[in-house]
């Protein structure tokens, strides 16, 4: 019994390594098998490849197979050690009375992400990156006051440039890849060696020189010049592999003195406009308020003021921003960001935490989407509840939510935190939600900018929502995959809505970009989602400022390609820098609770799009039907001309009275870079070959003929064959137009059949036929019956909406500026809705 246990691994174990090594990646004989068997060891027991928690442990495998073996085919063992644990298979569910449950387990998982044995996977950085070995974290804290605008008085100053010909160097980052190179390689911990000080080094206790870093995750600083006792000019790092997008900027300060009054001006923006021209303030944390007050970041700066830069190198124009700052004590270590970081490594530790939660993980399934340029995981999350049949799990919809594919649109993630909690929580709507739902989640599309800084690009040097058309798989694999994912889904189910949450640098409050419907029939439907989020969050969200107009410069986003593909509700949602310009929250900044309350309101506006009680969606429609009158009075009245409203304003385009989103906060495409270009004509070459090698199809006569001589043929080769059909063969020559005799005619009529139906079916469909996807109604359990939507009009429905008296709700003084009425259904109807499911698979794998 003892050489049992130090012997016996699992027989799934075994018949993989079996599999494998009939494949030729264990080579091993009998006679050096001990050699080989470390490394089966430490490919079974790596902690990249072990999950545990909530996934479920493996047992210490043991690597000596062929003992085993021989074990048990020479029989000499008890009976009753079948039933022991090493000897079963870990594949099927036992009872607590040890009886098999005739039920699989969940399916292994392709790439293992977590496990509590070891550390989480350090991100991985271009090989030119120089990183430091500390680890920085920040404590989420939410100000007890609001943070109100800053008021410009007009004496603010603009400090001149000086620059370090008259300045000392205090920080300058070596060889960061800019314009020209291209991207390479990738390794933990960025570039091989010894990791350089490139802070200056003080003097003494008395030397006050600021010490500056940015080699961390997120981090965004390239060079640091003192010009005066107190007065810093910063260089921000522009995006790697290109010379461009300055905006986002994160860096750490440390030998600082109170009650002193810093000047610190950004040197190199690119955007002739900015909120700080309004008010809006840097943030700064303070590690020693963390550690004894538990504050965090806050909103801080005085003698703000953003303006263009005298130096003229006769490139692009730049932009300086600069603020003065007194730090709380002295020797401390502080930070300066643009806005709240939100790091790769900040996404991990939440989703460990879901992974290790055993009733989230039950619902949530986190996998892997692709890896990114550098080898970053890209992840992808399903979140429902467990259908009872595959015809429940077919009829769910899908909703698809995605986050920072521009890297320094560091909001996106807050509101995507916000929106997890909420529908990972044991709230009745969240549970609702995920009964009718199959959400598809995206937490952070571009890995690799926001680990290296960059504020718009990835490491291929372009931004990625400009390239969802791309062919380009290798080089940029988290969009595409993307695409690839979206494309699938919507085969299998309907999609409800796709969400691409961005940060706007430009504008206040938090609003978002839809398409415009080219069908009549869904006129105005892609803006009652947006009207109601507004109702939802009126102190938040501005429907005044959405745009709809699909412009030529915008084909390549995620929201334009999705609506192409079928998705009637496709939107970037833009959250601001700054805050908002509504309601009670008037003139103050937006802390962190305030993005992610509105991933909750995402939620409930869900739920209002899904009522099964129209009312809502009909109020919303018709008035959006007024204010589009409104629109269109003001516009013609603006020319002069009058208008018949009452007639024809139904008729006018919509692109044509809503103006351009040229304030959106975009960059143009630069198109590909110069590596890539050989590489993407190759790709559209080879498909357009593939697409005229296809037949055309050939009309009835050229198919009568082609089968006419078809015919002939054989009969001629037959003919010579046989000596004996040589006369058969000499009539045939002579009167080819007695093939058709009724017996041939009434075969080639049933032959031609099926083709000519295939021709009216095109015909028709290219006469006919409409491409916008119908908008069918949601099929929901309702008291145990299907319930339909009753007018054309409306979406969706689903079930009746439960209450959200819950915490991760909104503050009991916000509340919609319309009739909430819930639904009228009773407890009882409610229970049978919110029903316990036993532990099934889900059916719908991404």
């Amino acid at each position: 019994m003892p050489f049992l246990s130090q012997t016996l691994s699992d027989p799934y174990e075994d018949f993989m390594h079996h599999h494998l090594q009939y494949y030729g990646y264990f080579k091993a004989q009998k006679g050096n098998l001990s050699s080989s068997a470390p490394h089966q060891c430490v490919w079974k027991t790596s902690p990249r490849y072990t999950l545990n928690g909530s996934y479920g442990e493996r047992d210490d495998l043991i690597s000596d197979t062929l003992e085993k073996e021989s074990f048990l085919s020479s029989g000499h063992f008890h009976p009753l050690m079948l039933s022991s644990p090493l000897l079963r298979s870990r594949q099927l569910l036992y009872d607590e009375l040890d009886e098999v449950n005739p039920r699989l387990r969940e399916p292994r998982e392709l790439f293992s992400f977590f496990s509590s044995r070891g550390p989480l996977q350090a991100p991985k950085w271009p090989i030119e990156c120089e990183v430091i070995k500390e680890n920085i974290h920040h404590i989420e804290w939410v100000p007890p006051e609001p943070e109100y605008f800053y008021q410009p008085t007009g004496d603010e100053k603009e400090p001149e440039i000086v620059g370090e010909e008259q300045g000392t160097v205090v920080y300058q980052l070596d060889s960061v890849p800019t314009e020209g190179a291209y991207f390479t390689s990738s390794r933990i911990g960025g570039k091989r060696g010894i990791i350089k000080e490139l802070a200056v080094t003080l003097q003494g206790p008395e030397d006050n020189t600021l010490l500056f870093e940015s080699r961390f995750e997120s981090g965004n600083l390239q060079k640091a010049v003192r010009v005066g006792a107190y007065e810093y000019e910063l260089t921000l790092r522009t995006d790697l592999y290109t010379d461009k997008h300055t905006q986002w900027f994160y860096f750490r300060v440390q030998n600082t003195r109170k009650e002193v009054t810093y000047c610190f001006t950004i040197v190199n923006l690119l955007k002739p406009k900015s909120l700080y021209a309004v008010g809006m303030k840097p943030l700064m944390y303070s590690q020693l308020d963390a550690t004894t007050y538990n504050v965090g970041w806050r909103r801080e700066g005085r003698e703000i003021k953003y303006y263009k830069n005298s130096a003229d190198d006769g490139q692009q124009p730049l932009f300086c921003l600069t603020w003065t700052v007194q730090f709380p004590h002295d020797q401390d270590t502080c930070f300066f960001a643009h806005f709240y970081p939100y790091t790769y490594t900040d996404l991990q530790c939440y989703l460990l935490s879901i992974a290790n939660n055993p009733i989230q993980s039950q619902f949530c399934k986190p996998r892997a989407l692709c890896r990114s340029l550098a080898g970053n995981t890209v992840y992808l999350l399903t979140i429902t509840n467990p259908s009872r049949t595959p015809q429940e799990a077919a009829a769910k919809k899908a909703v698809v939510l995605s986050a920072r594919v521009h890297p320094g649109e560091s909001n996106g993630s807050w509101i995507m935190r916000g929106f997890l909690d909420f529908i990972l929580s044991n709230s009745p709507d969240a549970q609702l939600l995920r009964d009718i739902f199959v959400f598809k989640v995206i937490p952070m599309l571009n890995p690799d900018g926001v680990i290296v800084g960059n504020y718009r690009c990835s490491l291929a040097g372009r931004d990625l929502n400009r390239h969802y058309k791309t062919v380009l798989k290798d080089s940029f694999p988290c969009i595409w995959y993307t695409k690839n994912m979206i494309k699938r889904l919507l085969e299998e189910r309907e999609v409800l809505l796709y969400c691409d949450f961005h940060g706007h640098s430009r504008k206040n409050n938090i609003f978002l970009y839809g398409c415009n419907s080219n069908s009549r029939k869904h006129w105005l439907h892609e803006r009652v989602f947006p009207l109601m989020l507004s109702k939802n969050a009126p102190d938040k969200f501005s429907f005044d400022s959405c745009n709809f107009k699909v412009q030529k410069c915008k084909e390549g986003t995620g929201r334009v390609v999705m609506w192409r593909m079928g998705v009637i509700n496709s939107y970037t949602i833009e959250s601001t820098f700054g805050g908002s310009t509504l309601g009670s929250k008037r003139d103050t900044h937006f802390t962190v609770e305030d993005l992610k309350s509105l991933g909750y309101h995402v939620c409930d506006t869900i739920l209002d799009f899904c009522d099964p009680d129209q009312t809502k969606y009909t109020q919303c429609l018709q008035e959006l039907k007024e204010l589009l009158q409104q629109e269109i009075h003001k516009k013609f009245s603006n020319f002069g001309q009058d208008v018949d409203l009452e007639a024809s304003w139904s008729d006018i385009p919509l692109s044509d009275i809503e103006s351009s989103t040229s304030g959106s906060d975009s960059s143009l495409s630069d198109g590909l870079p110069a590596h890539l270009l050989n590489i993407a004509n190759e790709l559209n070459q080879k498909m357009l070959l593939k697409k005229t090698k296809k037949k055309r199809l050939q009309t009835r006569k050229q198919r009568n003929e082609q089968y006419q001589k078809n015919y002939l043929m054989r009969e001629l080769k037959l003919a010579e064959d046989t000596p004996g059909r040589a006369r058969f063969a000499s009539t045939l020559q002579k009167q080819p137009t007695l093939l058709k005799t009724p017996e041939k005619s009434s075969s080639s009529v049933m032959r031609n059949e099926k083709p000519r139906l295939n021709e009216t079916q095109l015909s028709g469909r290219n006469k006919g036929t409409s491409l916008e996807p119908p908008l069918t109604s949601l099929v929901l359990p309702k008291n145990k019956e299907t319930v339909q939507s009753k007018k054309p009009g409306f979406t969706a429905s689903c079930s009746p909406k439960r209450s959200t008296n819950s915490g991760l709700g909104p503050a009991p003084d916000v509340k919609a500026n319309w009739p909430r009425t819930r639904y009228p259904a009773p407890r009882k109807e409610r229970s049978a809705v919110a029903a316990v499911y036993p532990s099934l698979h889900i059916y719908t794998y991404p």
